[in-house]
């Protein structure tokens, strides 16, 4: 159990960041202000940002403890998130600054009609309440194993303290929060490291040694084996093909279509500066997880390289918690789960600010007509939105507190599912001209449809998920324009 020094350093954490988030924010004055930041946030803060509302708890807890028991291929899903970066910014960011969008769903609404854009910021809100609800919970788990709280509390800590802010000061409070949450969990990680590898007696060298002696090849980042079967080839996370594939198609979805991230690079000055950001982005998240990759190979040298059952462990998860509770000195320990809950708020934030900005942006407003709201009305309901959607997902979080229900695995799930749609139907819009809106609807329920029935009935890795969806938006809303051609020309 941690000491009372490390409990006054997280309660000084979290009435700091609360406090500073609504501090640094200022008085918001309108819609724009709320949920665009004013369009005046500087690139460097917008990608840092992003950084971290991609990085939750599971990522600080898990990816270490993915290379203690494996290796380094999952590098190779980063690398597809780097080029799929890279793409976004070419391609989606360009068309976004075309015209003043509010939101990723607004320029479907520009291009295929409201009907569509509110369609699919409804897909967008469902999925994005399963797996920010799911997503809760699954970062309350490290925490619980840290602190000894019971999961509704460390659920209700996370999701109070992190809406305090979002619904005060709006997506300004939440990217510079965002920047000074990644900075301390990466500070808690690396000190981490540190005392690692000062303990040990060799050092860096007694690290590299007993990765190297493992005889699992730690090192290895490229996977060249090639499973001969096809079922293997799709349920293989980690091959270079679907390493590559998987993490490039992901990236484009998450970072082109998803208004949890988009709503951040519509929020800078300018394209220059969005594209910017992005690509800020993607360099360090490639460091970034290359760091807690090799803190798993520190950890793994400083157990000896002992296996899970040895230590006591039942899953890979619980390595790093184990270090942090055991070994850190009082302090230390206090302020690198300060960082555990840095990852988890700075994620928590971003899907509740996303979740009020399209059901005001993308429905609400469309409904109630803007003519008809002044801002301070706006700002009223923009409010609202964000502390109803605060609620919905520290609550929906508790209800999975009580078992181990699959349902948790197959909520996290549920984003790649839909991805391949969202994306699908983004590139309808963006690469086929004559593409008209019947056509994008087919294709997007189309998408959804055979997804859902892999989820159920295949054992096809998430990897592939996007990909597939998105094939089959862009196959079914292209087949459909040829049969309605068709239909017109035989008539």
């Amino acid at each position: 159990m941690i000491h009372t020094a490390d409990y006054i350093i997280i309660v000084l954490y979290l009435a700091g960041v609360t406090a500073a988030g609504i501090i640094i924010s200022g008085r918001q004055q309108s819609v724009r202000d709320y949920f665009l930041g004013g369009k005046t946030m500087r690139w460097w803060s917008v990608g840092f940002s992003i950084v971290a509302s991609e990085t939750s708890t599971l990522t600080f807890i898990s990816i270490p403890g993915l290379s203690y028991i494996s290796n380094m291929h999952f590098l190779q899903l980063v690398f597809g998130y780097f080029f799929g970066r890279l793409i976004v910014s070419l391609i989606f960011i360009p068309a976004y600054y075309r015209g003043e969008l509010e939101t990723a769903y607004d320029f479907l609404g520009k291009r295929f009609g409201l009907s569509l854009r509110k369609f699919t910021s409804i897909v967008f809100i469902i999925t994005r309440v399963l797996a920010s609800g799911v997503r809760l919970y699954a970062t309350s788990i490290p925490v619980h194993i840290i602190t000894g709280w019971e999961y509704p509390a460390c659920i209700f800590v996370i999701g109070f303290f992190t809406l305090m802010y979002t619904y005060a000061g709006g997506l300004k409070a939440v990217v510079a929060m965002d920047v000074v949450q990644l900075f301390i969990y990466l500070c808690g990680a690396a000190l981490s490291m540190y005392i690692i590898v000062t303990g040990l007696p060799g050092g860096w060298g007694d690290v590299i040694k007993i990765a190297a002696n493992s005889g699992t090849g730690k090192f290895d980042i490229l996977n060249l084996k090639m499973p001969l079967d096809s079922a293997d080839f799709f349920s293989s996370p980690y091959t270079l093909i679907g390493g590559l594939l998987g993490g490039t198609f992901l990236s484009m979805a998450s970072h082109g279509t998803d208004q949890l991230l988009v709503q951040r690079l519509l929020g800078c000055r300018s394209m220059r500066d969005s594209q910017k950001a992005l690509m800020l982005d993607a360099f360090i998240i490639v460091l970034q997880f290359l760091f807690f990759l090799i803190l798993g190979l520190c950890l793994f040298a400083y157990y000896n390289g002992a296996s899970l059952s040895n230590l006591g462990l039942i899953s890979s998860d619980e390595i790093f918690p184990k270090f942090i509770i055991e070994t850190l000195p009082i302090g230390v320990s206090g302020f690198v789960i300060a960082g555990v809950l840095a990852s988890a708020m700075g994620s928590l934030s971003s899907s509740i600010s996303s979740l009020a900005s399209s059901t005001f942006l993308d429905l609400f407003s469309l409904r109630k007509g803007k003519k008809d709201m002044d801002e301070k009305r706006g700002i009223f309901w923009s409010r609202l939105f964000t502390l109803i959607w605060g609620i919905v997902l520290i609550f929906g979080a508790m209800i999975f507190t009580g078992s181990r229900n699959p349902v948790v695995e197959i909520g996290l799930k549920i984003a790649s599912i839909t991805y391949g749609g969202l994306l699908g139907i983004f590139l309808l819009g963006l690469l086929f001209s004559k593409i008209e809106t019947v056509d994008a609807f087919i294709g997007i329920v189309s998408s959804l449809i055979v997804m859902s029935g892999i989820l159920v009935f295949t054992k096809i890795d998430y990897t592939w998920h996007t990909i597939i969806g998105c094939a089959v938006c862009i196959t079914a809303g292209n087949a459909s324009r040829i049969f309605r051609k068709s239909t017109v020309k035989s008539g």
